[in-house]
């Protein structure tokens, strides 16, 4: 009998012992494994997904301020930017802030190449996180964005 011959005979046993669990350990693993991966990818998808809403949040109101007429217009234009922004990234966030500092002359952010910074933070909620698990403080991730402006030199003349 061929050495080849001797080794399949003795394995021919051993499969007919297992009889196809193998497929169904392969689905089982598998699925224990790629659950928390596909979660993963959905979880890294929502947060990047945020990141870059702020981002661009924080710079479009930067920029609409540094355009505006008065300092009232100045803020109203940046609180839409940044509604806009956010709404556009399908991000409905009420609690948005937005905060605006002005270099040199705090109390005067429109004066001739003054440097405004606008930053805006949210939260981004979880995927597939049911509602009941949020409870004091929902499962969401925090994020803050800054964009800086300078107000033209020409500002204001006519």
């Amino acid at each position: 009998m061929p050495r080849w011959k001797r080794w399949t005979d003795r394995l021919a046993p051993l499969a007919s012992q297992q009889g196809g669990t193998a497929s169904l350990e392969f689905i089982t693993v598998g699925m224990i494994l790629l659950i928390p991966l596909v979660y993963l990818a959905l979880a890294v998808a929502a947060i990047q997904g945020g990141a870059l809403a702020v981002e661009g949040a924080a710079r479009q109101a930067a920029r609409v301020y540094v355009q505006a007429e008065t300092p009232a217009e100045a803020s109203a234009r940046a609180e839409r930017a940044v509604a806009f922004a956010l709404a556009d990234a399908d991000i409905a966030d009420p609690r948005a802030a937005i905060s605006i500092a002005c270099s040199p002359d705090p109390a005067d952010c429109l004066t001739r190449r003054g440097v405004v910074t606008v930053t805006v933070s949210i939260r981004v909620p979880l995927p597939l996180v049911p509602a009941v698990l949020d409870f004091d403080s929902p499962l969401a991730v925090p994020l803050e964005a800054s964009a800086t402006q300078q107000v033209s030199r020409f500002w204001g003349a006519e």
